[in-house]
């Protein structure tokens, strides 16, 4: 048998990517970890799933070195290794099964697109509104995520609170809602939430990782 060549040797390596990345929780919990780093038991907690077989998956996406561990106090915290590249490889995963797979399609039209039918607005769009003053920008994730990272000047706004505070949106300004990435639905559901009550609304295209991925300018809170 012929030696493996370099070639081989590479599609080798990237087939155990692939390999890692084929279950939908491992992909949800890259989406979770995409927000900021996140315990074990965090990660179980936001995704549904037991703390072993969350510890699993993680095992998995760590040996593919797809994501990071270090030790902080007394929880080990996990986080993407190489966040841009883990990144854009979910919004090329993504854009490919748009295209390709109906099941994907069908879910975009039944659901997301139900809920939103107007175009959402790109990236370079908001950022010229934002450097215009001319928006409000509305994160509608959990207050934790948002302490992790978030876009200049945003409103945080989980999307459970959304209903009693309708007093600090503006009326007289377009507000523009973001969350987690292009298939979080808590975006969506703002946006529909807020139209029925007569505010301008649109969603940004995708979502906190996508901008940070970008190079673009993100905020902290303060610890």
């Amino acid at each position: 048998m012929a030696a493996t060549g370099p070639k081989q040797a590479i599609y080798t390596s990237l087939a155990g990517i692939a390999q890692a990345l084929g279950h939908p929780h491992r992909l949800e919990l890259l989406e979770h970890m995409a927000q900021g780093p996140r315990s074990v038991e965090e990660l179980a907690t936001v995704a549904g799933l037991t703390f072993a077989n969350t510890s699993r998956h993680l095992q998995i996406l760590r040996r593919a070195r797809l994501v990071d561990a270090a030790r902080q106090g007394k929880h080990v915290l996990y986080s993407l290794s190489g966040e841009t590249e883990v990144v854009s490889l979910l919004k090329a995963l993504g854009c490919a099964g748009e295209r390709n797979m109906a099941e994907v399609r069908h879910v975009m039209t039944d659901y997301f697109s139900a809920r939103d039918a107007l175009s959402p607005m790109s990236r370079e769009e908001l950022a010229e509104h934002l450097r215009e003053g001319t928006v409000t920008l509305l994160d509608v994730r959990p207050e934790h995520e948002y302490s992790l990272g978030h876009l200049p000047g945003a409103l945080n706004i989980p999307l459970q609170k959304l209903e009693r505070s309708l007093s600090a949106l503006p009326r007289d300004q377009e507000i523009v809602a973001y969350c987690r990435g292009p298939y979080c639905v808590l975006s969506f559901e703002a946006v529909a939430a807020l139209r029925e009550k007569g505010y301008r609304v649109r969603r940004l295209v995708d979502g906190f990782p996508e901008w940070k991925a970008a190079g673009l300018e993100v905020e902290v809170s303060p610890a």
